[in-house]
């Protein structure tokens, strides 16, 4: 089985002069895996490039998935993916797959934007203080679940569990999703790529299905965007997202 051409054409935008990964080793795997990743799924929908690879890298970082996250950013820097986006993917991986698990990919991100001779560290892109952040983040925690749901989560939440609610408020919302560098819609669908990946997450998967409607984010473009995942995180967590995305968005 040869590689199609437009599996040929979108590799080579993204690794332009390399051979598919396993093309010498293991031919066969490469044609399958990339006329799979670079023609059929990546065929579907109207996904932008950058938008496509932003995604995957998020995925990537939840799944621990090294050597593929190298290879990617390095050919997201090649398409337009910015710097500051692409520092912004890994920090906003902290508060949904944990610093315990993000820290390496913030080593290699680094290491990967200095051989691209990115001057570091990048601009700050953080909008709020310490006095504002729970308000800020609170804010824009209720433009993304809804103010009803939020209030009652926090209303629902015990005496000795409100705390959750402040850090869900102040460090997850206030300290990351704030940030400047990407929009809101973007974010959400990076957190929708992560929780999908990680596995284990539907209900919170549920959540940001709400989350990315209600910042303009429709079922078409986050089916564009599970499509993305497919190649990378398998057909077990593919097939979930997908069913959470059905029962909180079906087609009409």
């Amino acid at each position: 089985m040869a590689l199609t051409e437009p599996a040929r054409k979108n590799h080579d935008e993204l690794f332009p002069g390399q051979l598919p990964a396993f093309a010498v080793t293991d031919p066969e795997l490469a044609k399958i895996f990339n006329n799979f990743a670079f023609d059929e799924t990546r065929g579907y929908g109207n996904l932008e490039t950058k938008t496509r690879l932003m995604v995957q890298l998020a995925s990537l970082i939840a799944c621990q998935a090294m050597g593929e996250f190298r290879t990617l950013l390095g050919a997201a820097l090649t398409v337009g993916v910015t710097p500051t986006q692409a520092k912004e993917i890994v920090y906003q991986a902290v508060p949904y797959v944990g610093m315990a698990k993000v820290s390496d990919f913030l080593h290699a991100t680094n290491e990967i934007l200095t051989n691209h001779c990115v001057e570091l560290p990048l601009a700050g892109q953080s909008t709020t203080t310490s006095e504002d952040r729970g308000e800020k983040g609170l804010a824009v925690q209720k433009l993304i679940a809804g103010p009803e749901r939020v209030d009652a989560m926090r209303a629902a939440a015990a005496e000795d569990e409100v705390h959750f609610q402040d850090y869900l408020a102040g460090n997850c919302f206030g300290d990351y999703l704030t940030r400047g560098g990407l929009d809101v819609a973007t974010r959400e669908l990076l957190t929708l790529s992560m929780l999908a990946s990680l596995g284990g997450c539907e209900a919170q998967v549920k959540g940001h299905v709400q989350g990315n409607l209600n910042v303009g984010n429709d079922r078409a473009r986050m089916l564009e965007v599970i499509t993305a995942l497919l190649p990378y995180i398998g057909y077990p967590r593919t097939l979930n997202a997908l069913r959470v995305l059905n029962e909180a968005a079906p087609a009409t």
